[in-house]
């Protein structure tokens, strides 16, 4: 099924270079008409976009909160249970990463500090599609409340009914988001960027889309600000010859059924573990309903490689920067210090990459496509900015005059030591 391979430096080369959406010229184009659009016609273009793309004439592009309301009263109990339950431990795990201010008076002429605060408005962005992400709106929402941003927006497309999926709909109303929008990809994103006469404009967006939300973010980034380029989902299992076939495979196909272009990748030592897995992916496959989903990107995107040792393989691994990373093996905590790069990790047998999805409380939103070399998982962070906070007496900055003067001049700038120096000139 998933093609065996042995470690070499052209496999190795061949997943970390696989091609991506973001080079892709004749979609770059389409993006760009499509923000421009929407900038010069507002929500005029927002429903010709969304009659074109998604099949649907918009009569409104706000959802009412009655409707909201509706939503959530006629949510399954057992759902609502369910997200309950994550709610907790979400809230719980990014209540840790709150910043606050600080003023450190490190001398008495001399104030330090950081002033820390909400951005002010944020536009999460929630696929839809071919499934509804409640999860999503977790991930998103809570560490945005929790980091006090006074507007929090969602948009999402329309399915062919013309409204957006009730389960997020629910998840909306069930976290107090009032503003939600009928409206998906690149549109959604021009919309949040420059304003409609519905949609008022946002300071960031955040949230996972397809390559063209992606690519819209990507053109945007700078107007206003963004959490990452999302890619296709990815998992990296590092596997022992003790580790369960059947959970390998599970975990596998779980991954794939996200998305066609998503990829999935196994490293072990053992050959017979790999051959076990891919006979245990025949055998659940057909089990599985998104079939056509799951069955390019495990024959397309996805291989097991099979090294020389589990170091090896931590140096694959690292090289790949994945963003789920699964460390299926008997001692996985004594392998966290050879791991340097990965948007989130799973230690055992019994820690599935789909807790993380939905229920354990680290975010789901994760680098990927190798960017977990340099960029981190959602977080509070996403949804705070940070101001210096300096204050200098006319004594402290006296014994600051001579060597700032100097530093300007060195680097040619005498307007900036004459700042300086017209502080301590005798008329003020």
């Amino acid at each position: 099924m998933i093609k065996i391979v042995d470690d070499s430096h052209e496999v190795r080369m061949d997943f970390i270079e696989r091609a991506s959406f973001l080079n892709d010229k004749k979609m770059q184009s389409q993006v760009e008409e499509i923000i421009t659009g929407v900038r010069e016609n507002g929500d005029e273009a927002l429903i010709a976009c969304t009659e074109k793309f998604d099949g649907v004439l918009l009569k409104n592009i706000a959802v009412k909160e009655s409707i909201l309301r509706a939503s959530f009263e006629n949510m399954d109990e057992l759902l609502r249970i369910s997200l309950e339950k994550a709610i907790v431990n979400i809230r719980a795990y990014h209540q840790q990463q709150v910043q606050n201010s600080s003023i450190n008076y490190r001398q008495s002429e001399v104030v330090l500090g950081q002033l820390v605060n909400p951005i002010a408005a944020v536009g999460l962005y929630i696929p839809g599609g071919s499934a509804a992400y409640p999860s999503t709106i977790l991930m998103n929402v809570i560490p945005a409340q929790i980091a006090g941003c006074k507007r929090i927006v969602l948009v999402s497309p329309p399915g062919p009914s013309g409204e957006i999926h009730e389960v997020v709909l629910a998840t909306a109303y069930m976290l107090g988001i009032r503003e939600v929008y009928r409206v998906g990809g690149a549109q959604a994103i021009a919309a949040l960027t420059y304003g409609t006469k519905t949609i008022a404009k946002v300071d960031k967006i955040c949230g996972p889309g397809n390559a063209y939300v992606a690519l819209a973010k990507k053109m945007v980034s700078g107007i206003v600000g963004i959490d990452m380029i999302a890619g296709p989902s990815e998992v990296l299992i590092i596997a022992d010859k003790r580790a369960y076939p059947r959970f390998i495979a599970a975990d596998l196909i779980a991954q794939a059924e996200h998305d066609a272009n998503a990829a999935t990748i196994l490293l072990t030592s053992s050959k017979i573990l790999a051959e076990a897995v891919n006979i245990e992916i025949k055998k659940q496959l057909p089990m599985r309903k998104r079939q056509e989903m799951i069955i390019p990107a495990l024959t397309k995107n996805s291989v097991i490689i099979i090294v020389g040792d589990l170091d090896i393989a931590c140096e694959v691994s690292n090289l790949i920067a994945p963003e789920h990373l699964e460390l299926a093996v008997v001692n996985p905590f004594d392998f966290l210090s050879k791991i340097h790069h990965a948007g989130s990790i799973f230690l055992g047998n019994y820690t599935p990459e789909v807790l993380g999805d939905y229920f354990a409380g680290p975010n789901h939103t994760l680098p990927t496509n190798g960017t977990a070399r340099f960029s981190s998982a959602l977080s509070v962070d996403d949804f705070i900015k940070k101001s210096s906070i300096i204050y200098y007496s006319k004594k402290a900055l006296a014994a600051a005059k001579q060597p700032v003067e100097i530093i300007a001049h060195a680097e040619g700038l005498d307007g900036h030591a004459y700042a300086m120096s017209v502080r301590f000139e005798e008329k003020e």
